[in-house]
């Protein structure tokens, strides 16, 4: 039954592939997104007077951080960051890290995510836009001015290791590490960037990989017939 169980592990690891793969083509459109991958690994049963046996494990999984494409929206309130950097989501369970940028103001002037969460600027404190503003300027590196007048600096945020970084959801990251404000941080008013999945390459490895699923599918369906087979000629 080895050969089964080595077949299954790889059959077991391609369908959390095919999940993943399946999951980034559908965030191919999503503002903000970062494509996953998945990391396949090898584990060896070694037993005293057995054949050692290899098995395959595809459960840890890693993001890619690629600038996604940038692009011109002409929303008042729409904000993409320009390199590193992300920007800072006060959320009921603690602040978060996003790239997602389409923000909107609350009834109380907040500046604020799809889903309702404030925006902090770089000291921490949440964005605020005064109902009553008949004209918004960012600059470059996130200033923010509303009728001439400079209110604070949209936070963009970075972390030392980007591999510390947890995923929540589709867009927000919750960060394990030190979090610290970028000292020359690159910020685009009325822009959005997009998700850095490349849709082809995705749905050409989602081929790949239902080629793969079935090629396993046929082998454990030989197996057992040969299994099978044996049995039957044993019983003889």
């Amino acid at each position: 039954m080895d050969t089964a169980y080595v077949t299954l592990s790889r059959q077991s690891g391609l369908m959390n592939e095919m999940r993943l793969v399946a999951n980034n083509i559908a965030n191919a459109n999503t503002t903000g997104y970062r494509q996953q991958g998945l990391v396949f690994s090898e584990f060896i049963r070694d037993m005293p007077g057995n054949p050692s046996l290899s098995m395959s494990r595809a459960e840890a999984r890693n993001t890619s951080f690629q600038q996604g494409v940038l692009t011109e929206t002409g929303g008042q309130f729409d904000f993409a960051i320009e390199g590193d950097g992300f920007f800072m989501i006060e959320t009921p369970s603690g602040n978060r890290l996003s790239r997602a940028g389409s923000f909107s103001p609350n009834a109380e002037g907040d500046l604020v995510t799809m889903d309702g969460h404030r925006v902090l600027d770089s000291n921490g404190a949440p964005v605020f836009i005064p109902p009553d503003a008949a004209s918004i300027d960012v600059g470059n590196d996130g200033t923010l001015s509303v009728d001439g007048q400079l209110l604070g600096q949209i936070g963009v945020y970075q972390v030392v290791d980007l591999n510390e970084l947890v995923r929540e959801g589709s867009t927000r990251f919750r960060p394990q590490g030190d979090v610290e404000p970028v000292e020359q941080p690159v910020v685009l008013h009325r822009f959005l960037e997009g998700s850095n999945v490349n849709a082809i390459v995705q749905v050409t490895r989602l081929v790949e990989i239902q080629r793969a699923y079935e090629l396993g599918q046929s082998f454990l369906k030989s197996e057992d017939d040969r299994v099978r087979g044996a049995f039957k000629a044993l019983m003889r």
